[in-house]
């Protein structure tokens, strides 16, 4: 089996037992989810670059297309909006939700684009489910290659293994500095464990905060990567 079919396989299965794993109506996720987008404005606040207007903006591993058509919200066009993905159910479910969107079923690994074509790039929980060292440098060098001069990498993926699915790694910060040597900036860690941050219930709005400030439960790595002029 190719680390492509493992990955793609990987994502059926997990998909297949998710359950209400994901569900917006529990309150740990909703929580998740509005923490996440709130470090994303602020970071691309800080690089001025809200609202988004015409900066083109690719995501690596765009699934159904809702993170990428979230970008909208923050002023980005949809013309300049484009997702590629592995698995071909996920593009055309993305097609059908977003047809403003443009999106691609390809491997990272040869995105067909020329060099220097995007502002920003949004790679989000898909480092930690590429096992095979050499596939991930190749995904993360056309990630570089097709990154304007001055753009960025817009990172969020675990810091820690996952305990209970075998096909998730963690992506420390030594190994997002191995990956992408070019590039250049902070990381920090945000969300709580989402196993905890789901069972939190009635409790969530007062109890999340609280333990999303220990470090040791913060579970993933967040971040904007800058690429030189």
């Amino acid at each position: 089996m190719t680390e492509t079919d493992r990955i793609a396989r990987a994502y059926q299965e997990l998909e297949a037992r998710a359950g209400a794993r994901w569900s917006l109506a529990n309150r740990g996720n909703q929580s998740i989810l509005n923490e996440r987008r709130r470090v994303f404005r602020r970071l691309l606040e800080r690089a001025g670059w809200l609202p988004l207007g015409d900066r083109r903006v690719i995501e690596v591993g765009s699934g159904t297309g809702w993170e990428l058509a979230q970008m909208v919200e923050l002023g980005g066009k949809p013309a300049r909006l484009v997702g590629v993905d592995l698995l071909p159910d996920r593009v055309a479910t993305a097609r059908r939700d977003y047809p403003e969107i443009e999106f691609h079923h390809a491997n990272a690994e040869k995105l067909d684009f020329p060099d220097a074509s995007f502002d920003l790039v949004m790679a989000f929980t898909i480092f930690s489910s590429i096992l095979e060292r050499a596939m991930a440098q190749n995904v993360a060098s056309e990630i570089a290659r097709v990154l304007k001069p001055g753009g960025g990498l817009l990172w969020y993926d675990v810091r820690y293994d996952s305990v209970s699915n075998p096909n998730v790694k963690a992506v420390p910060r030594s190994r997002v500095k191995e990956l992408f040597p070019g590039l250049s900036g902070e990381l920090e860690t945000v969300t709580l464990l989402p196993p905890l941050a789901r069972r939190l219930g009635p409790a969530t709005p007062l109890a999340y905060p609280v333990l999303a400030a220990l470090p040791p439960l913060r579970s993933h790595l967040i971040g904007l990567l800058r690429k030189p002029r």
